[in-house]
């Protein structure tokens, strides 16, 4: 029979180590496509509002032509060595020369054009701090820090010429916040790829393991029964024409092999895949409505006065009912020919229990043309072998008025 039941579809495979992107800033995500390309992009540009008073300086008057072109030059290559830290580093790691190259070039910039052209240029120090924060390890990070502060307090107070308040308030505050700002998020975003780098390694492994119990349980289970199978086959065969009786022997060994090989085969993958009441109930219902028979059926959904019958039940009594209750909406749905089918869950009467020990008893009723209680049949009779292997018993018999009923108790303890 086909399981009804709908799975979440499965997460999309990762290559070795490749994190997923959930839970990442925006700003340490590799970009995959042109849009967050420009979205990662356009959060870093974001921050150039701060070069603001480098381009008034600029167009301010007060420097020669020479000046500003130089300023022009200068302020450009800053902003392109500034965004292939931030983007690109961030995203595909560059060369530890190359970084340290830009960051170079980047601080060389800042220290001449605040030379060269005012205080109004200090402002490139942040950008520095901001960069080494967050592409150096957290040591060199520090290092570089103390430099840009150094640098900046050296040129914003005239080396010693002016008030270093101003200074202080204005740029090395921002300076130190924002560097250790982005060294933190760093380290976060760090630790967070890592974390993501082990969640997909232990999936990988539980995967692994999985089939290789998958792989471990059925060679044990089919290898010893399928090469008794085969030897008895031979044997048969070789037997069948002087010796029909010892031939047939063998055939019944065969036929005893092959059903216990089934029935190891049915509890193993039992533990792989062990439906649940509730979730058999849900699919019965869908399955009814689908063929056009009402359904008359225990909520399964609502919170009820008291417990549930099978809410007690153990996972193994549980599963042999809800295999019931599949193979009997299945035989509804494809033999029956009914207009109404009845699934009840109740305590099983006195006389059905063991010993004074409780029960709980699945009953399933139509009023259709099916059988007229003879139970046979290879799902009812694999079904009457689960059940028996849980401790519980198959009951089939006509209904009242016509149709079938399906009736399996189980004991309320394994």
């Amino acid at each position: 029979m086909t399981d009804r039941r709908s799975g979440a579809a499965p997460e999309a495979e990762r290559g070795p180590g490749v994190p997923g992107r959930e839970g990442l800033p925006v700003i340490a995500q590799p970009p995959e496509t042109r849009k967050q390309k420009l979205a990662k992009a356009a959060l870093i540009s974001v921050w150039m509002v701060f070069l603001g008073a480098p381009v008034r300086d600029l167009g301010a008057g007060d420097h020669s032509g020479a000046a500003v072109a130089g300023g022009v030059a200068g302020l450009l290559a800053f902003v392109v060595g500034y965004m292939a830290l931030v983007f690109r580093h961030t995203a595909v790691p560059l060369p530890p020369r190359s970084v340290a190259t830009l960051l170079g070039t980047l601080y060389g910039l800042g220290l001449l054009l605040s030379l060269t052209l005012g205080d109004a240029w200090l402002v490139l120090f942040v950008y520095v701090a901001v960069a080494a924060g967050a592409v150096l390890p957290v040591r060199q990070a520090v290092s570089a820090l103390i430099g840009v502060v150094v640098a900046l307090a050296a040129v914003g107070t005239g080396f010693g010429a002016r008030p270093w308040w101003g200074v202080w308030t204005s740029f090395i505050i921002p300076v130190v916040l924002g560097g250790y700002a982005l060294m933190s998020a760093r380290r976060t975003v760090r630790t967070l790829r890592e974390l993501r780098e082990a969640r997909a390694a232990v999936a990988r492994l539980a995967a692994n393991e999985e089939r290789l119990r998958l792989a471990r349980d059925l060679h044990d289970l089919l290898g010893h029964s399928l090469s008794v199978i085969t030897l008895k086959s031979e044997l048969a065969g070789r037997m069948l024409p002087g010796d029909p009786g010892r031939a047939a022997e063998q055939v019944a060994d065969i036929e005893q092999v092959s059903r216990q090989a089934l029935v190891d085969v049915r509890e193993a993958v039992s533990g792989y895949r062990r439906p649940t009441l509730p979730v058999e109930l849900a699919g019965a219902r869908t399955a009814l409505a689908a063929a056009g028979i009402a359904a008359d059926l225990p909520a399964h959904d609502s919170a009820p006065a008291g417990p549930r019958p099978w809410e007690r039940l153990p996972a193994e009594q549980e599963a042999a009912l809800a295999w019931a209750l599949r193979e009997a909406v299945t035989n509804v749905v494809r033999h029956s020919g009914a207009s109404r089918c009845t699934v009840t869950l109740d305590p099983a009467p006195a006389d059905a229990r063991a010993e004074g020990a409780g029960a709980v008893t699945l009953t399933v009723r139509d009023d259709g043309s099916g059988p007229a209680g003879t139970g046979h049949g290879s799902g009812l009779d694999g079904l009457r072998e689960r059940l028996t292997g849980a401790g519980g018993t198959l009951e089939t018999s006509a209904g009242e008025r016509g149709g079938f009923t399906l009736r399996a108790t189980v004991p309320s303890v394994p």
